[in-house]
């Protein structure tokens, strides 16, 4: 028990100190992001404050139209979160803007599969005999073991 308070005692003091004030608002903007639905947390690629302002950056371009007619509850579920959770009363918000980012979201989605192209080794030697009496055909033949012995090495 006295271990668990020693940490959270330490993890509170360093989020107090002014060179970690990142952290404290990281936790705001998580808790803030918590509270929305998941089709709006999909919808948002990240959001910071400044000067008063909540920045929203969306994940996608699609998103904007739906999103600007959330703008004042945005502001008002940012103020609430900066009334009633001490560790973000620095958060005040008087204006919310949304724009468009080409950066990645922080959200990631379970279900997300990233499609690669595969590659395979090539598993031939490039030793077969060619049998027949056709030239073309032979020259063709002696192009591809060429090609094969070039992707081994």
């Amino acid at each position: 028990m006295r271990k668990f308070l020693d940490a959270n005692m330490m993890v509170s003091y360093l989020t107090n100190q002014p060179q970690f004030k990142n952290l404290k608002k990281s936790y705001c903007y998580q808790k803030f992001l918590d509270a929305l639905s998941p089709r709006l947390k999909k919808a948002i690629g990240f959001i910071y404050i400044k000067n008063s302002t909540l920045f929203i950056a969306l994940s996608h371009p699609g998103f904007k139209m739906e999103l600007n007619y959330q703008l004042d509850t945005f502001k008002y579920n940012m103020n609430i979160l900066q009334k009633y959770d001490a560790k973000c009363s620095e958060m005040r918000v008087d204006k919310a803007v949304i724009f468009n980012s080409k950066k990645v979201s922080i959200i990631k989605e379970n279900n997300e599969i990233e499609s690669t192209v595969p590659y395979y080794n090539e598993e031939s030697t490039g030793d077969f005999d060619i049998i027949g009496s056709d030239d073309d055909l032979v020259a063709k033949f002696n192009a591809i073991k060429e090609k094969i012995r070039c992707n081994l090495k």
